[in-house]
């Protein structure tokens, strides 16, 4: 029986090439799009959860409310906070602290002769594997990071820098003032955590590990539960301490609470701003899930179409069967070990093109996806599930149909009695083309919303702007002599420094103001800068004046009764603080402890991402720090600008390897999940119109199959080309229709709530939906034209003998 099965099966694929083919591929672009979705999602799902400890991690947040201004939730912490939990809490086992020592710069490593950049170093306490318990290759993972002046390398770094030597016991020399010593190499860490390194030391190295403040957050704090603890109850407690022993009770203006937030759940779900990497967004995970089935289940509906639309041509093989003996049970059995035959074929080539597309996915996620990710022998029991459920799914309808003509009527070239699967084939048309539209509305609104942020006046200018990222803190006698030799060069416009980038402010401090009642404190943002910053960055000032040399010697003096500051803020500060730009100027502020006044008032400008409205920003010049240098060039002259720039380097930092960047490039890279998201939608878009038109190509086929005499007639009757393609036409351009009409106000939906996580966005306007349609009528005109016109263009005397 199987034996035969495979000869009619094999016989029938090829006497109808095409349609095998086009089934084939159809399936294979469904079932390879699926996996490689899947994959990202898994990807993405696994985040942090291949710690053994996982479930019983937690990082520690801060979230303070001011009695003025907004809320913060920040995931960095003072250094005090781990200490403290390990010594307060009887559920927490052990508490680490991490410093992420290169920030958003790099680092420079010296090794005997050679030099190189890192950007991926950090600083943690003794404790770090005992919670993160990353596998050792060399070292003992209970010591490596107990002495000062230890750090613990991954193997790629170890390959990088020690070749095939052994590193351990290795000193490297770290921003020209720390020498640390080899103590271990670990497994690389997997691209699914979201602690990333290469360098790992010891925090006891840094003197920030000499005193347990509470005033600045710079750590990143997680704690270890023991087993049998429970986190919300721990939280609990945690409360109780902060309202007891941190918060002041008589204080009401100012409020701490500390966060604990399980470990697996932080990639996708943390709220808290200040993350060691972008987080993700879970939204995205069920919208790339619910995209990768609807691709599968299209391809599947396709499969059915191309199946059915070829049933006349097999009519008179299954009534042949029929008269002989053949049961229907068999011919259904029959037509769905073809369709088995066609899934598994269609399987091995998805899995081919999923290891394929691999490296082209991660390229456009920005991810390093591999299908090593799926845990075990999941990936090989999802593709055997797959098979089954597919060649269920796509096969047994169109068995059925083929199982079940009428011999009789068949034999007789009697017309096949389908019109109650009519309702059906259109059902199928109208779910395709709607999960189309649902796709090219989507894309097109992620586009204008990407387009917007990229051409929205952000109130700065980042472009030609060159950023050297100034790991170990740029001292302002070096600014000063850098930007006197820069300056003497034509190409360069202007020279400054501030201490983070201008577009990602992350300092978070607090205001008050001598005109207000006591007690008075409002949260506000807050950046110390070099004294040309604001007309650098081509901000605007809507009253008072810039920086002067004046200010900054008043900013730089050693006694702190006389040490006096001068202050910028922004126009949402202002309006916070009760006042006008004009009367501003000139008020007294104190900011940290730092008290001055008001000299500046600058236009709004966007220091975060546009998913955060603008909030109240105060800029000072201040020389102790600067972590990034920025020098605007000559647009037409930007190569001759970064030669000269890299000679200024390498005789001021000789042992320093240079790199730069340009500032509208961290712009992008704040969009980076929008633009990844776009562009999957894109890509994905294109495959569910290509999808979906093998199906309508199919379907038209068929009604041009069941409809050949009717064709005939009406030539015979002098029925013009025309009128027969739009005879045959008509019928489909009311299921678009109908297919756009549902689509619509999905769309509208589902994108109005992505658009929610921009402060700024667009107005979804009646003109996208248009467009939509307008693309969706091109397309389907296309793929129905030219079997419309094969059919229209028939002979007439051939189609009626037939």
């Amino acid at each position: 029986m199987l034996r035969n099965y495979l000869k009619i099966a094999f016989r029938s694929l090829w006497k109808y090439k095409t349609n095998s083919f086009i089934s084939i591929a159809g399936l294979a672009i469904g079932i390879s799009c699926f996996l490689l979705l899947a994959t990202y999602v898994l990807h993405e799902l696994r985040y942090d959860r291949f710690q053994p400890n996982s479930d019983r991690i937690a990082r520690v947040a801060l979230f303070y409310q001011p009695g003025e201004g907004t809320a913060e939730y920040i995931a960095m912490t003072p250094t005090a906070i781990a200490p403290l939990f390990a010594r307060e809490f009887e559920e927490v086992e052990k508490a680490v602290r991490i410093y992420p020592y290169s920030g958003n710069g790099a680092v420079s490593v010296q090794y005997q002769n050679t030099s190189f950049n890192e950007r991926k170093v950090v600083f943690a306490d003794s404790s770090f594997f005992g919670v993160f318990p990353f596998p050792f290759i060399e070292g003992n993972a209970a010591t490596a990071l107990s002495a000062p002046n230890s750090v613990v390398i991954d193997e790629t770094t170890a390959r990088k820098v020690f070749g095939s030597e052994s590193p351990l016991g290795k000193s490297i020399k770290m921003d020209e003032r720390l020498t640390l010593q080899v103590t271990g190499v670990i497994k690389d860490v997997p691209s699914y955590s979201h602690i990333k390194f290469n360098w790992v030391g010891s925090y006891s190295t840094l003197s920030r590990s000499k005193n347990e403040v509470f005033d600045s957050a710079n750590d990143f704090s997680y704690v270890l539960i023991r087993p049998n603890a429970d986190l919300k109850a721990l939280q609990s407690k945690v409360d109780s301490y902060v309202n007891k022993n941190i918060n002041n009770p008589q204080n009401t203006n100012f409020k701490v609470s500390l966060v604990l937030e399980p470990f697996a759940d932080i990639h996708l779900y943390s709220k808290a701003t200040n993350g060691p990497e972008p987080a993700g967004n879970y939204k995205y995970i069920y919208i790339l899930s619910g995209i990768s089935v609807l691709i599968l289940l299209i391809a599947c509906i396709n499969f059915i179409n191309l199946v059915t639309a070829r049933s006349a041509v097999r009519a008179r093989e299954v009534g042949v069967r029929k008269v002989i003996g053949a049961l229907r049970m068999q011919l259904f059995r029959q037509h769905l070990f073809e369709s088995g035959i066609i899934t598994f074929a269609a399987t091995m080539i998805a899995l081919l093109a999923t290891i394929l597309l691999l490296p082209g996915l991660s390229n456009l996620t920005g991810k390093v996806l591999d299908l090593a990710v799926w845990p075990g022998y999941s990936f090989e029991l999802v593709v055997l599930c797959l098979v089954l459920l597919v060649t269920l799914l796509s096969g047994a309808y169109p068995a059925a149909v083929l199982s079940g003509f009428e011999p009789i009527k068949v034999l007789k070239g009697m017309p096949l009695s389908h019109t109650g699967n009519g309702g059906l084939r259109n059902f199928l048309v109208v779910f395709q083309f709607t999960i189309s539209m649902l796709f090219i509305i989507a894309t097109i609104i992620a586009n204008q919303q990407l387009n917007y942020i990229q051409t929205k006046n952000l109130g700065l200018n980042p472009s030609q702007i060159i950023v050297l990222d100034m790991s170990s803190g740029l001292s302002a006698g070096k600014l000063a002599a850098m930007k006197s030799e820069l300056l003497n060069n034509a190409t360069v416009q202007s020279v400054t420094a501030s201490y983070d980038s201008p577009l990602n402010v992350q300092g978070g401090y607090s205001i008050t103001a001598a005109d207000k009642p006591a007690g008075f404190n409002m949260n506000i943002t807050a950046i110390p800068v070099e004294k040309d910053f604001v007309p650098t960055m081509g901000m605007k000032l809507v009253a008072g004046e810039n920086f002067s040399d004046a200010d900054v010697a008043q900013a730089s003096l050693d006694s702190a009764e006389l040490r006096s500051y001068a202050f910028v803020l922004n126009e949402s500060a202002v309006k916070a603080l009760g006042w006008t730009p004009e009367n501003a100027i000139g008020k007294l502020v104190n900011l940290n402890g730092r008290h001055g006044k008001v000299k500046g008032v600058a236009q709004d400008f966007h220091f975060r991402s546009l998913h955060e409205k603008i909030g109240p920003i105060a800029i000072m010049p201040e020389y102790s720090y600067f972590g990034k240098m920025l020098v605007k060039v000559s647009a037409s002259k930007a190569s001759d600008a970064i030669a000269t720039l890299e000679k200024s380097w390498k005789a001021n930092f000789p042992l320093r390897q240079f790199e730069y960047h340009f500032l509208d490039q961290e712009f992008d890279e704040m969009y980076a999940a929008e633009n990844k998201v776009s562009a999957i939608l894109q890509v994905f878009s294109l495959v569910t119109i290509l999808i979906s038109c093998l199906g309508l190509f199919a379907l038209i086929a068929f009604i041009s199959q069941q409809r050949t005499k009717e064709i005939g007639v009406r030539k015979v009757l002098g029925a013009s080309v025309a009128s027969i393609v739009l005879l045959l036409s008509r019928d489909f351009i009311k299921l678009i229709v109908i297919a756009i009409m549902l689509a619509s106000p999905v769309a509208w939906y589902f994108m109005s709530e992505w658009l929610k996580d921009f402060a700024y966005r667009i107005q979804i306007s009646p003109g996208i939906f248009a467009l939509a349609a307008l693309i969706a009528m091109i397309i389907t005109l296309v793929t129905i034209s030219f079997q419309s016109i094969k059919a229209a263009l028939m002979n007439p005397v051939k189609a009626l003998g037939s």
